[in-house]
């Protein structure tokens, strides 16, 4: 299992259209080959600081997805929301408790 955590910010006005263009996107994103899971969550404190989590078969399934038309579309929608650089990390799963 690849795990994907993306860490977004973004001006406060802003905000709005990240999520709608999230909630548009998001089945489609959960649908992509290799995806197994996502999910999105928001800061308590700092409101407009997002984390996505995803988790894919592969690292090849993840970078079909980064150079795919529906990438491209979410990102060229939401990159210019942000007040600051996107942090991502790539990471491996080694526990999960349920």
């Amino acid at each position: 299992m690849f795990v994907r955590i993306v860490k977004m910010s973004f001006e406060p006005e802003h905000i709005d259209t990240f999520l709608n263009n999230f909630h548009q996107k998001k089945d489609l994103i959960r649908q992509f080959e290799g995806c197994q899971f996502l999910e999105l969550y928001r800061d308590k404190d700092l409101t407009n600081v997002f984390f996505t989590y995803s988790y894919w078969n592969s690292e090849s399934d993840l970078e079909a997805y980064r150079h795919s038309d529906l990438f491209q579309d979410v990102w060229s929608k939401t990159k210019p929301l942000f007040n600051a650089k996107p942090e991502a990390w790539s990471v491996d799963k080694l526990v999960s408790l349920h």
